[in-house]
Parts: C-alpha cells; sequence; structure tokens
C-alpha cells in the first residue's frame, strides 16, 4: 500500500467515530474522495455519497463509518462517570483501558479495574457495561460537571500499530476499513475510466440497526446493485472454539458471501471477476442475514440486487482489532474490477 492510501487509512482508523456522532469521520473521508468524485452529497444525519458518472448500470459500493464504544450515562457525585454501551461493545475486554471522553474537548479517562490483590477469585467475572464506570481523575461531581456532560460519547484511546509483515491492529477497523475500500474503488474507478456509474456511499449507525443504510437504500432510487463492503471473522485464532471456526483466514484474500441477502448474479460476477483478475478470494455461508449493510440495502424499495464483501479480521469488537492491509487492498482491487466488468453481466436477475 502506498504512503498515500495508507495515510488516509490511518486519518480514519484514529478519527473517533462513535455510532450518532459519526461527523469527524465523514470528514476525513469526504476530503479524501471530493477531487475524484463528480459530486458529493450528504442527508441530515451524516450518510456521505460520492459518485463517479459513467454509464450503466449503477453500482453503489458501501462500508459503514461507525464504530461501537461507550456513553456517559451518569456523573457520580465522587466524580466517576458510569457509561452504557454504543452498538456491541465487549464487557470483557474495556475494563483497565485508555479512553477518551468526546466533550467540548476531548478529556482523557480510564475505565476502572479494581488491582487484582483486592478482587474475590470466586466471584471476578466482568460486570455488564452500565456496572462500568470512567475515571477522569475529577476529584467530586462539580469538577466532572465542567468537563464533562451526560451523553458525551467515549471511546478507546489506541490507535494503529503496525504488526509483523502487512498487519496492522487498530481499534475501529470495523468498519473504517470498508469504508476506505469503498472510496478507494471510487478513486480506481474514476482514474481507469470504467463503463458503469459509481457510488461510494459511507454509512452512519450500522452498529444501531443498519440505521444508515436504510436511509441510503431509501434515498438512493437509481442505483441497479449494491455492494456492502464490512469486516468478517477470521477465526484462525488459537482460542476460538471448534464450533465456531469457519473456512476465513487473515490473508487469503476478499471473502465473498453466498445466500440470504446476496444475490446470485452479483456473487457470480465476484467470483467471475476474481477468477480473471487472479484475485485470491474466499467463501463464505450466510444462510440467515449478513449482519452488513446489505441486509438494508436489498429489501429497499422493490428489492435490489445486493451482495457482502468482506476483509477477514481478528478480534472483532475488541481495541485491538488485526487485519492484513494485503486483503484490504485485494478487495478493492476486486470491486474496482466488478464495476469495469458489470456493463456485460447486467441486468442483475434470476432467470424463473
Amino acid at each position: 500500500m502506498d504512503e498515500s492510501r495508507r495515510s488516509f487509512l490511518d486519518s480514519l482508523l484514529e478519527t473517533p467515530s462513535p455510532s450518532g456522532f459519526e461527523t469527524a469521520g465523514q470528514r476525513v473521508w469526504i476530503d479524501y474522495v471530493e477531487p475524484y468524485a463528480d459530486a458529493v452529497r450528504t442527508d441530515a444525519y451524516g450518510n456521505v455519497v460520492a459518485v463517479y458518472s459513467g454509464g450503466d448500470p449503477t453500482i453503489a459500493v458501501a462500508g459503514h463509518a461507525d464504530e461501537i464504544g461507550f456513553m456517559v450515562r451518569d456523573i457520580l457525585e465522587d466524580g466517576f462517570l458510569r457509561i452504557a454501551p454504543i452498538g456491541g461493545s465487549d464487557r470483557t475486554v474495556s475494563k483497565g483501558q485508555h479512553v477518551t471522553v468526546h466533550a467540548d474537548e476531548p478529556v482523557p479517562g480510564v475505565i476502572g479495574q479494581t488491582a487484582i490483590h483486592l478482587r474475590d477469585p470466586e466471584t471476578d467475572d466482568s460486570e455488564d457495561i452500565t456496572e462500568q464506570f470512567v475515571d477522569i481523575g475529577a476529584r467530586d461531581d462539580e469538577e466532572a460537571n465542567e468537563l464533562v456532560d451526560v451523553g458525551d460519547p467515549v471511546t478507546f484511546s489506541s490507535t494503529v500499530a503496525d504488526l509483523v509483515g502487512e498487519r496492522i491492529a487498530a481499534r475501529g477497523v470495523d468498519n473504517r476499513a470498508g469504508t476506505w475500500v469503498a472510496a478507494e474503488v471510487l478513486r480506481r474507478a474514476a482514474e481507469a475510466n470504467v463503463d458503469a456509474t459509481v457510488y461510494a456511499v459511507s454509512t452512519v449507525q450500522e452498529e444501531l440497526g443498519l440505521n444508515g443504510a436504510r436511509m441510503v437504500g431509501y434515498d438512493l432510487d437509481e442505483v441497479d446493485a449494491f455492494v456492502a463492503i464490512d469486516v468478517t471473522h477470521s477465526t484462525d485464532n488459537p482460542d476460538v472454539a471448534t464450533e465456531n471456526r469457519g473456512p476465513v483466514t487473515l490473508g487469503a484474500g476478499p471473502v465473498i458471501a453466498r445466500g440470504s441477502a446476496n444475490h446470485p448474479a452479483l456473487v457470480d460476477l465476484a467470483r467471475s471477476t476474481a477468477e480473471r483478475a487472479d484475485i485470491d478470494v474466499q467463501l463464505q455461508a450466510a444462510g440467515t442475514r449478513t449482519a452488513t449493510d446489505a441486509d438494508a440495502f436489498y429489501t429497499s424499495r422493490g428489492g435490489v440486487p445486493s451482495l457482502t464483501v468482506s476483509i477477514p479480521n481478528r478480534y472483532m469488537h475488541t481495541p485491538v482489532e488485526v487485519i492484513d492491509l494485503d486483503d484490504l487492498d485485494a478487495v478493492a482491487d476486486l470491486l474496482t474490477a466488478m464495476t469495469d466488468n458489470a456493463t456485460a453481466a447486467a441486468p442483475f436477475g434470476v432467470e424463473l
């Protein structure tokens, strides 16, 4: 990955973007796509759509901008902050972590963890998020109230770390990695003058129930197909139980989902494109739902052909999600090639 693309990825990952508070991250995304887009538009909740105007068909590639986090629920008399989850926050990894309260000015803090010497090993379970607290160092509620308000979002303070080879660890990879791909597909499609029209989309509030995708799916009535770009579980680390292990491994390429929302014509287009472009791909079964924005896109209006293409990700919904940058680049390569091949493959439908 060249320096410019890596800088964009790092900026996305280092900009806090908890669900419902995605503005700063969306601004980073807009600044990157604007030079390559014929138009960029936003809506009232902060979804962003950028378009490269080619011809038919019209393909939308979408990632979600939001990350999980917490929110200040109450300010206690002793200055500690009770919190509530934003999205699917993991109660087992939150305690003992550095966090930032995103008030009018950022306020550093930690999620308190009583020392091991003082805990009862027989009852040493992780409390629910609502029973955990943030310590910002305030002496009392008067001092805390000068700095934070109820409803301020909270995120882990960890950023990006380079691991061995092309692998990185960061919080919020789910799913700024997907929005990076969407932006890259737009850039590459524009520079290659592909025949199709390409919409790059960065949605909000996916972690709260695909809310942004529902808004975008309703609004983009000119789209012939949606591709949702997200992360999926790479189950190749040693502590994954046997019954949860699947075929997805880190570094083995893009993951194409089959079943439920994933339209057979788009699955065929993705697989044939990968074969022609010599891109290694992995397959994943999605018999009931994809748990991605595709679940909202494909039921928009009268039904819009949709597909999920994912990036393998270890340790999802923790502060140390791990991906392989080669996988990330390969997903962008695959989707760009799909837009280039889409004209010959359209229209997308099933034969009855």
